[in-house]
Parts: structure tokens; sequence; C-alpha cells
């Protein structure tokens, strides 16, 4: 089983809450020889529509002594696991789940704002100590 992030926990009671199913934990994904965990696959139905929406989510922590290398690492992870569900399961739209700490204040710096925006990075800003989500970014 994969290293889990310190708030992992925190994030999946979160979407809980919410009124998400936790469908897989982790979400692996094997191509090519190669094997990704995602930290998590997770559904709702959306009652309006009555379609199902599935989602995958990398969290993140951002523990350490440089926020710059965490970030450097959760994009090269969330690229990666973007090519693959393009590959496995189209149908599933990717999160990176990030605590509202550092999106507060690392993930408002420009270049930070301009990669996400570049690389269409979809964010879930949660709470870990409320294990709250508190926005959603798509």
């Amino acid at each position: 089983m994969p290293a889990r992030d310190t708030y992992h926990e925190a994030v999946v009671t979160a979407l809980q809450k919410e009124g998400w199913t936790i469908t897989h934990d982790p979400y692996t994904i094997k191509l090519e020889g190669i094997s990704y965990d995602i930290d998590l696959g997770a559904e709702q139905i959306i009652a309006a529509t009555k379609d199902a929406e599935k989602i995958a989510i990398e969290i993140k922590t951002f523990i350490g002594p440089s926020f710059v290398h965490k970030f450097h690492e959760a994009m090269g992870q969330f690229v990666n696991y973007l090519v693959g569900l393009e590959e496995q399961e189209p149908d599933r739209t990717l999160y990176l789940a990030v605590p509202q700490g550092t999106f507060n204040k690392f993930f408002q710096l420009p270049v930070i704002q301009k990669t996400l925006h570049r690389y269409m990075v979809k964010l879930i800003i949660y709470n870990p100590v409320k294990q709250e989500i508190i926005q959603w970014i798509k």
C-alpha cells in the first residue's frame, strides 16, 4: 500500500460529508507496465440529471521545508495521473486536494496561479481540522 499523506483521512471524511462515496482507496491506474496510485476515487450521483460524476483525487499536505519542491512533486504526479486517466477512464475527473492554509498563501502567488491555469488543474481546498471541503475550483 502506498504511503498516505498526513491529511488523507480528513479529506475522505470531508468528501463523505458532501455525499461522495469512496470507491477506490487508492485508485490504481496501470498502463504499459507502469502503476500509478492516485489517493482516492469517488463517485456522487447528481440528482438533477441522474448522471454519475466520478472523480480521482491526489491529496497533498505541503508539509516540509520547501513548498516549491512539494509543488513540483504534486504537479509531476498530477500530469502523469491525468495522462493515465485519459487512457484508462476518461470520464473520471482528476483533482488536486490542498489544505486551505497552503491555498491561501502559496497557491495565490502569480507564478503558481499561471501554472495551475496553464495545466487546467482542478482543485479541492480542504480544512484538515474541521474535515470539510472549503472550495471546489474547476
